[in-house]
């Protein structure tokens, strides 16, 4: 046995089937990390509560990815009976380590998206359970950037906020959570982005080269985040956060 190779933990990963989940699911697995999947699929159910003592039952982590069905102001109902559940359940079990993953500027979002006072909400919640915990906030994913950008096409014109945006590969995403869930509780929220911080102008004409359409993009500064007021920075994380390493171009191009 090599005897600098990381311990093999028992890891209870809270929606196992969504984007993020999924890989963190296949990645875990591939270090030998022992996995419980909670999702839509399984016995346990994060919503009403039912069956997560037994789903985190001797788990050294839990990670909380899951996600609401809607995007809208009803999520945060969603997310602060998730978290209750669980945090209720990771205390009762014993839990070593309590992850969340959420999202950079949901704490400057929160007054005017309930998705966001959601996401608050999940963060709260590890923080007060009594048990070692860690918030990871993350960037948007490259995944999200042709639909962002096609969110802000009107009349062939790419309306964009007059703002920066710092999106991240999932898939590196996944690897610097796994990191930080197998390793020592950090007690506080760190934050996480792409390797370089554009203006949504260079993103979208970023996409569009990808996609081979020639539209006029236009900085416009009443244009939102899907319907959100945002700042010039709210969106991207300080210049402590760790970061990814594949450009959004690069991304695109092997996708």
């Amino acid at each position: 046995m090599n005897p600098t190779a990381p311990a093999t933990r028992s890891v209870t990963v809270i929606g196992s089937t969504g984007l993020i989940g999924s890989q963190l699911v296949q990645h875990l697995g591939a270090a030998a990390h022992r996995i419980v999947e909670v999702s839509q699929s399984t016995r346990a159910d994060v919503f009403t509560g039912e069956g997560l003592d037994d789903a985190l039952a001797g788990a050294d982590v839990v990670i909380d990815v899951v996600n609401s069905a809607t995007p809208d102001d009803s999520a945060e109902g969603f997310f602060r009976q998730t978290s209750a559940n669980l945090s209720a359940a990771a205390a009762t079990a014993g839990v070593g380590h309590y992850v969340v993953l959420s999202i950079v500027g949901a704490d400057l979002l929160a007054p005017v998206a309930g998705y966001m006072r959601g996401k608050l909400a999940q963060e709260v919640a590890a923080a007060t359970s009594g048990v070692p915990w860690t918030v990871l906030r993350s960037t948007q994913f490259h995944e999200l950037t042709e639909s962002i950008t096609e969110s802000l096409v009107v009349d062939d014109v790419v309306r964009v906020p007059d703002a920066s945006i710092q999106t991240i590969a999932s898939a590196e995403l996944v690897e610097i959570l796994a990191g930080i869930a197998v390793g020592d509780p950090l007690d506080a929220i760190h934050e996480v982005g792409g390797p370089q911080r554009m203006s949504f102008a260079d993103m979208a004409h970023t996409v569009l080269a990808h996609q081979h359409r020639d539209l006029r993009v236009v900085e416009d500064p009443a244009v939102g985040y899907f319907g959100l007021p945002i700042e010039a920075t709210t969106l991207v994380p300080d210049d402590t956060a760790q970061r990814g390493a594949t450009p959004l171009a690069d991304w695109l191009a092997r996708s």
